[in-house]
């Protein structure tokens, strides 16, 4: 009997990895582009992405592949009308890492209000003045416009409420009623909220409609002092756009988690600038989050594997498919 075969694109947390090489022959690609991929999935069970992407080409071409696997919440990496089309779930892993990405937004957040990078770049080059251009900023009173309010935007904003901040979100998957329950301001105009807040943090998934959201005519209408946060992904956020943003000072700085390109070109304009400060897509990588989203990811391909429908899928009309009705 063969034993059931899952590909990984990139190795997972330890204990994912642990979890998974217990149940099933574990194969790790180390590749996510999609030409390169299709040879480990000719037999493949299962796949995990955790770098990478599949298309319709690739799915087409494996035959016997029944589940795919996404440590986090963002599909936009998998071709999912496609999956739905061939009975594959799509399983993701809500929640984990909720509080890492929050964290980490309100890490970047502090870190440009602060001016921590430049402080940081001009006192190890002995510039100890630095400490007098006062373009540090506190943040009590100031407003976080968050578009997006869901679980990691929503946590998000309690942890700025909790330091003095105003809060305004723009989601119009959310009722005005939930949103003015915590105390926050509902906006349903993205204008107001681009010109009257402080800092600006993007929770959105990318999608045709998110896609270069923010552009020339968006940075425009922010404020000088204005800070712009993307922990979501990268595209949502034209980057020739907010590079000559930066650079001219019209708006004071932006912390990105996510670019278009990933892994990141090191010699991207923005990576000159000292108003920039950013992470490689690492936002949801604590040791905590790691772990849950990896042993989420896995358990929900076993279990789809194994015949069972996981209710944790981004498609769940996969098992409407025929394949599902043995």
């Amino acid at each position: 009997m063969n034993m059931t075969k899952v590909v990984v694109t990139q190795r997972l947390h330890e204990k994912g990895m642990a979890l998974l090489e217990r149940h099933a022959q574990a194969v790790v690609a180390e590749t996510g582009e999609p030409r390169k991929l299709d040879p480990f999935l000719a037999d493949a069970d299962g796949l995990i992405i955790r770098i990478g992407s599949i298309d319709r080409e690739g799915l087409l071409a494996a035959k016997n592949l029944k589940v795919i696997g996404r440590p986090g919440v963002g599909v936009d990496s998998v071709d999912v009308a496609t999956c739905t089309e061939l009975g594959i779930p799509v399983v993701i892993v809500p929640g984990a890492n909720t509080r890492s990405v929050a964290e980490h937004a309100m890490m970047l957040m502090f870190a440009l209000a602060k001016d921590v990078l430049r402080s940081d770049q001009e006192t190890r080059r002995g510039n100890f003045n630095i400490r007098s251009t006062y373009k540090a900023y506190e943040l009590k009173g100031k407003t976080l416009g968050l578009v997006g309010g869901g679980a990691i935007g929503s946590e998000f904003g309690r942890m700025a409420a909790a330091i003095g901040m105003t809060v305004m979100v723009y989601d119009p998957f959310l009722k005005k009623e939930a949103v003015e329950a915590g105390g926050w301001a509902y906006i349903t105009d993205l204008g107001p909220l681009y010109r009257e807040a402080d800092v600006i943090s993007l929770h959105v998934p990318l999608t045709d409609a998110t896609r270069n959201l923010i552009g020339e005519k968006e940075l425009g209408m922010m404020k000088d002092n204005a800070i712009l946060i993307n922990c979501a992904r990268g595209g949502i956020v034209d980057e020739d756009a907010l590079y000559r943003a930066l650079k001219d000072n019209k708006i004071h700085g932006a912390g990105f988690d996510v670019l278009v390109q990933e892994p990141f070109d090191a010699g991207l304009p923005l990576m000159q600038l000292d108003n920039f400060v950013i992470t490689p897509h690492m936002a949801g990588q604590t040791k905590e989050a790691a772990a849950g989203v990896a042993v989420g990811a896995v358990e929900g391909v076993l279990a789809v594997i194994n015949g069972e429908k996981w209710p944790k899928v981004c498609n769940p009309a996969a098992y409407d498919h025929p394949r599902w009705k043995k």
